[in-house]
């Protein structure tokens, strides 16, 4: 398997910030991935969208930088909201109880809808 070099970008709708995040999200993306968040939470949006639509690999490292950007939402109680996830990583994150803590929707306009 090819490896997808992990890249996020912030952009602004309807009042929240959405991260878009495309590539492989494993120990290499941590980096890219902290620094988007950290843009999206000086914006002041509640909540923050995390667009996996263009994610292809997330490994158990992923999982756990997810985890992290969590814990920094749930310290500045600000709400993180998923869509784009695959079928295998929605079940992934209903194992990991991930779901519990976070909204998954299917697109964007579902989550927009929702908030």
């Amino acid at each position: 398997m090819e490896h997808k070099t992990f890249d996020a970008a912030i952009r602004h709708t309807d009042g929240v910030v959405a991260i878009d995040m495309t590539g492989d999200i494993d120990g290499a993306a941590e980096a890219a991935m902290n620094a988007a968040y950290a843009q999206a939470d000086a914006a002041g949006s509640d909540p923050v969208l995390l667009n996996f639509s263009d994610v292809g690999y997330i490994n158990s490292t992923g999982i756990a930088l997810i985890v992290g950007l969590l814990a920094q939402a749930r310290k500045s109680h600000r709400k993180l909201v998923t869509y784009g996830l695959s079928d295998h990583y929605q079940e992934i994150f209903r194992i990991t109880r991930l779901s519990d803590f976070m909204g998954m929707y299917d697109d964007e306009a579902s989550a927009l809808q929702q908030l």
